[in-house]
């Protein structure tokens, strides 16, 4: 019997191993069809999902009810499961290399478990030739069996958009693939038991792990033009967004728009192509600049800030500002990889007295991670306010409220435009 029927019979069971912002949807979607075994390391994490709360503060409660899963941080547990996902991060070190040691070790978990007939799908974000040639070794060695013959193995990237109630899972086309004909086939009506608009079936698993990563290149690339735009329109005394307003009348301009570029897909996935070109003899230049460019962009609106300040006569050393938002994106409570941190570290050194407010973000998180937290309540008195990030909370906030939390000569940054020609007393500067 393929394994499609066993799961539909629920004579064999699905685990999802690392149920983070990717896995756990995955996993409690497919608990409302099939029989799942949901793995994390994490006891914690385990614990908050086994009383129905999302660790990311993604999904509300009632995304676990009716759901057939167990939640379990045992990998014994897994040994029950014939059709193994992996959605695991896949992040880069200090020196932006890969850092596959998280994939690598769920592989090993997974190789512990794995029995003849059994499926492995990857959905973590990897340079083309990594499933192939990094984790089936793994699974070989340690399970003793033979890949293609003895187990299958796919890959389906995910396209989880962190904060996105319009983009979800379910109703986003998925990208699958499989180590032959058989696997592909499989795989791709298993997907589809969840995934409304059907799957795309790429004829390579290397060919699924090349579109995923060149999705995120290529959004990385596009915002870096248009940060790049900003630095230019900024020293011609024009504003960006206006110019930008202007150029979308046009039905082919494509609309992306310069910030802060963090997170851990967007500001991680290009590295991952540059290091795998490089085995190849061939040194990127476009997306490596592309990089440059929106790594650079919170040291930028520091100094942007600090030259405000310099304008209208204030002292920059020891002078007070507020940023406001510290997560990587709008309306998520995730930090990691946030260029949020750049702009703070760099005020910092330049005397600058820093408070950090943000609705979403976690004190405990910011000070695990970069050594600063946030401010409960601002206090006042700021010479400048940096809004960072385009939250919600955020969008019906009126002069008078920035007026009111301002020095003399106050001063409003607005990263992401959003109150453009909304302020007429206050200093107002953006990309």
């Amino acid at each position: 019997m393929a394994i499609y029927e066993k799961l539909l019979k629920k004579e064999a069971s699905i685990s999802v191993i690392g149920l983070g912002y990717v896995g756990l949807p995955i996993a409690l979607e497919f608990a409302r069809k099939l029989k799942v075994v949901g793995f994390d390391i994490k006891p914690d994490r385990v614990e908050m999902m086994k009383n129905h709360i999302d660790p990311s503060g993604e999904l509300p409660a009632e995304a676990f009810q009716n759901t057939d899963i167990l939640i379990t941080a045992d990998p014994d547990d897994l040994r029950s499961c014939s059709f193994h996902i992996v959605a695991v991060p896949t992040p880069v070190d200090k020196h932006n290399l890969p850092d596959l040691q998280p994939l690598l070790a769920a592989t090993k978990t997974v190789a512990q478990a794995l029995k003849k007939g059994d499926y492995v799908v990857y959905e973590s974000t990897v340079y083309p030739g990594a499933t192939e040639e990094d984790c089936v070794p793994i699974l070989e060695k340690l399970s003793g069996l033979k890949f293609s013959e003895d187990f299958k193995v796919g890959f389906s990237p995910e396209r989880i958009n962190p904060g996105d109630q319009e983009h979800t899972l379910t109703s986003v086309v998925k990208i699958v693939s499989g180590c032959d004909d058989e696997s592909l086939e499989q795989i791709a009506k298993i997907y589809e038991l969840i995934v409304k608009p059907g799957v795309h079936r790429a004829p390579t698993i290397r060919v699924a792990e090349a579109a995923k990563i060149i999705e995120n290149a290529q959004r990385d690339i596009n915002i870096a033009f248009m940060n790049e735009l900003s630095i230019i329109f900024g020293r011609m005394n024009i504003n960006t967004y206006d110019v930008l307003e202007a150029a979308g009348t046009k039905w082919n301009f494509l609309k992306f728009y310069p910030g802060l570029v963090g997170g851990h897909c967007i500001g991680v996935d290009p590295y991952y192509l540059t290091y795998k070109a490089a085995e190849y003899r061939y040194h990127t230049k476009v997306i490596n600049a592309g990089r440059y460019v929106n790594d650079s962009m919170g040291f930028y609106v520091a100094k942007q800030c600090v030259k405000q300040l310099i304008r209208v006569g204030k002292n920059v050393l020891n002078s007070k500002v507020l940023v406001m938002g510290a997560t990587f994106k709008e309306n998520v409570r995730d930090i990691r990889n946030s260029r949020v941190a750049d702009l703070v570290i760099e005020l910092k050194q330049y005397g600058i007295l820093v408070d950090i407010s943000d609705p979403y973000a976690s004190h405990e998180e910011l000070m695990h991670e970069y050594g600063f937290g946030l401010t409960t309540i601002p206090d006042g008195n700021y010479d400048a306010i940096i809004v960072a990030v385009n939250h919600k909370p955020y969008a019906d906030l009126t002069e008078e409220y920035f007026k009111s939390l301002s020095a003399a000569k106050g001063i409003l940054i607005d990263v992401k435009g959003i109150f453009r020609n909304k302020i007429h007393e206050l200093k107002y500067w953006s990309l």
